[in-house]
């Protein structure tokens, strides 16, 4: 299979943005941030980004948020895209601006709205046909717009009744990265369940959960963690029992033999060979 020659940098959520007042266990802004990877991934502070805050219901604050967010890393080429009906993901200025950007940048909020006004659009096939195609092009995302880049998207559920099925809602993403499936705001939230019933659903994809201000550098089929918290890894490859296709929805799951991995800061995993490679003890992560 050919692979990809874009980057993906899924989000966890509540990134960073260089205006926290209290940093403990922040890492820094500038030179570890999870912003400051998006920014070198695209080439540095000249790099043309574009932010699409689609998924959001304030898209003009979070506009500017990132505008401020990117600028105080230096970048001077920040442009926002305000794309709110499947009109706007064919308006030839946004095409022309999609098509010169260095990095495009999804926004959180609802992540049906991403694949709602964007799925199938021209600049959806740009995106797709860039990131397969382009060495050192960036689409990034954070929360929703983390959750879009899957194939199979998990678009909403409840974490109070994990582990029954139909706790969780799956609609289809944007198919950048089919062999995963995403969740955001992981810890914090509480979403081991339903990432957990989302591989139970389709056994043959990678489950991701992405705490906070975490994400994942995806290149070349290799997955690299930053940020300053965790990444769980739900492999299903070996499920002895999955009674999830048999199940009434409401009435409790079981699972076996699902394979978890929790990682951190610099560790990595391989898709294709679902293999995961940890820093040592003795690094300074740690």
């Amino acid at each position: 299979m050919k692979r990809n020659k874009g980057t993906l940098i899924p989000i966890g959520g509540n990134e960073d943005k260089g205006v926290v007042e209290d940093d403990f266990n922040k890492l820094d802004y500038i030179e570890e941030g999870i912003l400051s990877h998006v920014v070198r991934e695209a080439g540095g502070v000249e790099a043309k980004i574009v932010v699409i805050p689609t998924a959001s219901r304030i898209p003009k604050e979070v506009g500017n948020n990132y505008i401020d967010a990117f600028e105080t890393l230096g970048c001077k080429h920040v442009t926002v895209l305000n794309i709110r009906s499947k009109q706007d993901s064919e308006n030839p200025e946004f095409i022309t601006a999609v098509k010169a950007a260095n990095c495009v940048m999804f926004s959180g909020g609802d992540q049906s709205k991403i694949t709602d006004r964007i799925g199938g659009s021209s600049i959806h096939n740009i995106l797709i046909n860039r990131y397969k195609n382009e060495k050192g092009f960036v689409i990034a995302g954070t929360s929703a717009g983390a959750m879009a880049m899957a194939q199979e998207m998990i678009a909403g559920g409840s974490a109070t009744e994990s582990f029954v099925k139909g706790a969780v809602n799956m609609y289809k993403g944007l198919s950048l990265i089919p062999e995963l499936i995403i969740d955001t705001h992981f810890i914090q939230r509480g979403r081991f369940g339903r990432v957990s019933e989302a591989v139970a659903k389709f056994p043959d994809k990678i489950g991701i959960g992405l705490a906070e201000d975490t994400g994942l550098i995806i290149k070349h089929g290799i997955v690299e963690v930053i940020g300053s918290g965790m990444v769980i890894i739900f492999d299903p490859r070996k499920l002895k029992h999955n009674n999830e296709r048999i199940l009434k929805v409401g009435t409790p799951m079981s699972l076996t033999n699902l394979k978890v991995h929790v990682l951190a800061n610099g560790d990595r995993f391989n898709i294709k060979k679902k293999k995961v490679k940890v820093l040592p003890v003795e690094s300074p992560f740690i």
